[in-house]
This record gives structure tokens, sequence and C-alpha cells, in this order.
């Protein structure tokens, strides 16, 4: 089974950078087939020169799922740079629609871990995607909601540069270290020295 590592969180909070730097840090250590997959969203807007509207929500909450299981199918572990959920959480801030949550709710539940990016790091303007820092906490808000109330695996990760990559292993070693089989002793001494 291949193991899906979301990660969710308020803009400007490293998610792109963490799972760039999480699927290599975690094919070093583990020896497992990695990869991440991007925000197609971003990728949406630059090619539409906008941002979504209302109706649009759906069809890209779907394609980002549909890019997580074609990474699933050819790696052993994908690290999913936003999921449906954060969608859901956009269409229900900025658009008072709460349509897209039950499909977003079902879609985490394939992840085995979701990481939540702490509001730690500075809020850095970024093209049309960004509505401002005053958008981050009403948006952490409602991610904590959901994956509390939906009792869904999660973990705050937090810290800049290198030791938030570190938090994140941290929060993974139990899932890796399920994972790790023979591998060197190395590995396997990090992996457990990574729970805390």
């Amino acid at each position: 089974m291949t193991l899906r590592i979301a990660i969710v969180g308020a803009e400007s909070t490293g998610k792109t950078a963490l799972a760039q730097a999480l699927a290599a840090r975690v094919a070093d250590l583990s020896g497992l087939r990695c990869t991440w997959v991007g925000e197609w969203l971003r990728s949406w807007c630059e090619r539409e020169g906008r941002t979504p509207r209302p109706d649009e929500q759906a069809a890209i909450a779907q394609h980002q799922q549909g890019l997580i299981e074609a990474a699933a199918a050819n790696h052993e572990l994908v690290v999913c740079d936003t999921t449906a959920l954060m969608t859901a959480v956009y269409s229900d801030l900025l658009f008072d629609d709460r349509s897209l949550v039950a499909y977003a709710i079902e879609q985490q539940r394939r992840c085995q871990l979701t990481l939540l990016t702490a509001l730690d790091i500075d809020w850095v303007a970024d093209g049309l995607q960004r509505d401002g820092p005053q958008v981050r906490e009403p948006v952490d808000h409602r991610l904590r909601a959901l994956l509390i109330g939906h009792r869904l695996p999660w973990s705050l990760v937090a810290g800049r540069g290198a030791a938030r990559v570190e938090s994140a292993v941290d929060a993974l070693a139990p899932l890796l270290r399920s994972r790790s089989g023979n591998k060197t002793a190395t590995t396997a001494t990090r992996l457990h020295a990574s729970t805390r």
C-alpha cells in the first residue's frame, strides 16, 4: 500500500517547500520510492490568469486528487502539497459553499497522515493565489476543526527551514519504521530517534 502524506495549511506556510524537501528526506532515510505532488490550483491560476469561480472549485479538487492517485500508482510514498481538503476550506471561507466537504473528507481518509503547517513563518505575497495574512488564522481554524471533527490523523509541523522538515520526519517516524524493514542500521536508528 502506498503511503499518502498530506500537507495542508494556510497560505504562505511553506507547504510546497516542505513537500519537496520531505519527499527527498524520506527517500534518503528509508530507501522508499518517494515523490511529491504539487498544488494543481497554482498551475490552474497561472494558466487562466485568474482565481477560480465557485463553480470551478469541484473540478480543481478532483484534478488534485487525480494527480495524487497517479503518483501513488508508481511510488511507495507520496507527499501531497495540498489535497481536496484545502479546496473545500477555501470554498467555505470565500464562497460560503460547504458542498465539497464530504468529498474532501472521503479523499483525506486515504492519507495515512496529514501534516498541518503552523503559522510560524512570515506571510509572503505570491501572485494571484494569496489573499493576505488576515486569512491565515481563519483557514487554520477551519482546517483544525475538520481534522478534529472527522477524527483524521494529523500532526502540527512547525519550525523554520531544516527544522520544519525534521518536525515532519518526527511525525512520520512511526509510519516510516513500519516500512523500513531491513534497511541499514543508520536508517533504523534515525527513525527510532525521531519518536520524541
